[in-house]
């Protein structure tokens, strides 16, 4: 089974035999000092692939958090950099390569960019460091919306494609413009009919949704979850497999609704191309500390996030393997210019 059905595919960890994790103690995160060959001299730059306010930038300062916490790493900072689908923010990584001082936020979009002809810039082209969690896709409407359900918005596009307004960010071609294509195929129509509008930012976009902007917002469940508690939105489906729990456990999938839209995507980190081992080997200690401490499923929880973590060895493998599938998922929906 493909990674369409996200049930099937499993969080799994990266483990390294030559080094030793990591300790906890005090809410700190220290090291042993086996083969630290490695480590920053000056501040860390963590570059957000978006603006902010969206699901980049809340992973990004999640991040920054507990980095500071990590022995070795004098202090962290973070800098939005929106613009082409994240190309931007990861073009000016490359502006300093070899250098492990500067990380950037890793999603979809690294990929999904160059398949559809969006970006030059290739995976191939920077360092993967991690992927760190996996989010499922929320479509919203506001709560006085006369769209009830994911059935409702269906028949609606169904009826007149043109009826309906969507947006999306921080690109196209991403998992939230690949579940609004699913739902457009699952409607009998033709995915580029959409009328789509594409924000720099998840919280740019949210606040254009909130304000009546356009009709319905496909966006993390994470960050749809403040609205859905303030009563401000509905949620006509999510993009798992399974029901979620939680907040999420009153929302229907879409699968429930007959709707065949099951997808999630990934977050993670990366750096500037040229970094040598020792520095991937320094972010491979320092990410595995994170995802292993309690306050890390704290966050997972709190944030609509499912855990995933793998390395830079793992997540290298991953990309490879996701091009080949996204090439197809997007050549199915009509993304991918010919």
């Amino acid at each position: 089974m493909t990674k369409l059905a996200a049930g099937s595919v499993h969080a799994s960890r990266f483990h390294s035999s030559h080094f030793v994790l990591c300790c906890l103690a005090f809410g700190g995160i220290t090291f042993t000092a086996d083969a630290q060959e490695w480590k920053p001299e000056k501040n860390v730059e963590i570059v957000v692939s978006s603006g902010a306010g969206g699901a980049a930038d809340r992973s990004a300062r999640t991040i920054q958090r507990f980095l500071q916490e990590v022995s070795g790493i004098p202090s962290v900072s973070v800098v939005n950099k929106p613009g082409g689908g994240g190309t931007l923010a990861w073009s000016s990584l490359n502006q300093h390569p070899g250098d492990g001082h500067y990380i950037s936020t890793l999603n979809t979009a690294l990929v999904t960019n160059q398949i559809i002809g969006l970006s030059t810039l290739r995976y191939q082209d920077v360092t993967p460091l991690n992927i760190l969690m996996h989010e499922y896709v929320a479509v919203w409407v506001r709560a006085e919306s006369p769209v009830q359900s994911g059935k409702d918005l269906v028949a609606r596009l169904k009826h007149d494609p043109s009826s309906v307004s969507f947006g999306i960010s921080p690109a196209r071609g991403n998992q939230n413009h690949i579940v609004l294509g699913m739902i457009a195929r699952s409607a009998g129509i033709d995915p580029k009919t959409l009328k789509i509008v594409v924000y720099s930012s998840g919280g740019a976009g949210t606040t254009a949704a909130l304000g009546g902007h356009v009709e319905v917002w496909a966006g993390t469940a994470g960050s749809a979850r403040q609205h859905m508690q303030s009563g401000k939105i509905r949620v006509l489906g999510i993009s798992s497999e399974q029901r979620q729990g939680g907040l999420f456990s009153k929302v229907p999938t879409f699968r429930e609704q007959d709707i065949d839209a099951v997808y999630y995507a990934w977050r993670g980190f990366l750096g500037p191309r040229g970094l040598t081992d020792a520095q991937t080997a320094f972010w491979d200690r320092a990410f595995s500390g994170i995802v292993a401490s309690p306050d890390w499923t704290a966050e997972l929880e709190k944030n609509a996030w499912g855990r995933e973590f793998k390395g830079a060895a793992a997540t290298r493998k991953h990309l490879e393997s996701e091009h080949l599938l996204l090439e197809r998922i997007l050549g199915d929906l009509g993304l991918v210019k010919r």
